[in-house]
């Protein structure tokens, strides 16, 4: 078993997916939800990202090429996905579809949690980079359990939400989600950007 190479994996795999920054995210998107709601929620989350990474280890770029889909494609369409979540957190449309509709809470497990905040563009390269490095069925297994341990730490900081959101108070929570949605705006459009230089139409930057 190589170490460094699993130290390196659980760090990459760990800044990728971001667990911190994922937890006020989770409290902005299950606002008044109880604890046992948020925990079933952040389960799901974990699981299904847990499976879409898996899948993606295994067979890596092929899963998408069968299907004549190319990573930059996956990004541009992950990003307009998030844009549109972000509006809803910016406006309010969330809420206030809770309020009208509170029997029919919206379940964010698989959209935006699960894919792709949690299972994204990014966390989808990794695991093929990943995987390609360490060949086998051996090392398949080795990224998957690290990939696991970080999911792990991810639904343990989404069990965090509740007190977090009661030290917040309902204002504070309704400052932090526009706040949330502006940045999630923000990575919505470096998805697509991301998605348009690798495909050519707009230039890196300097």
């Amino acid at each position: 078993m190589d170490t460094a190479f699993l130290a390196t994996a659980f760090a990459t795999l760990f800044v990728v997916i971001d667990p911190i920054g994922l937890t006020p995210l989770f409290v902005a998107l299950t606002q008044g939800m109880s604890a046992p709601e948020r925990r079933a929620i952040g389960f799901r989350a974990c699981v299904i990202a847990f499976g879409i990474l898996a899948l993606f280890g295994l067979f890596g770029e092929a899963v998408l090429g069968f299907i004549g889909i190319q990573m930059p494609s996956f990004r541009i369409a992950g990003g307009i996905l998030l844009f549109m979540t972000a509006l809803d957190m910016l406006f309010e449309r969330r809420t206030k579809r809770r309020e009208e509709h509170a029997e029919e809470r919206p379940d964010p497990s698989i959209f935006p949690l699960g894919m792709p905040l949690i299972a994204g563009p990014g966390a989808i390269a990794t695991m093929i980079l990943l995987t390609g490095a360490q060949p086998g069925v051996a090392g398949y297994f080795q990224v998957l359990g690290v990939m696991a341990s970080v999911l792990l730490i991810v639904f343990i900081l989404f069990l965090l939400a509740n007190p977090i959101e009661r030290a917040l108070g309902r204002t504070g929570t309704n400052i932090v989600t526009r706040l949330l949605g502006m940045l999630l705006a923000a990575l919505a459009v470096q998805f697509v950007m991301d998605g348009l230089i690798a495909f050519g139409f707009a230039g890196g930057g300097g």
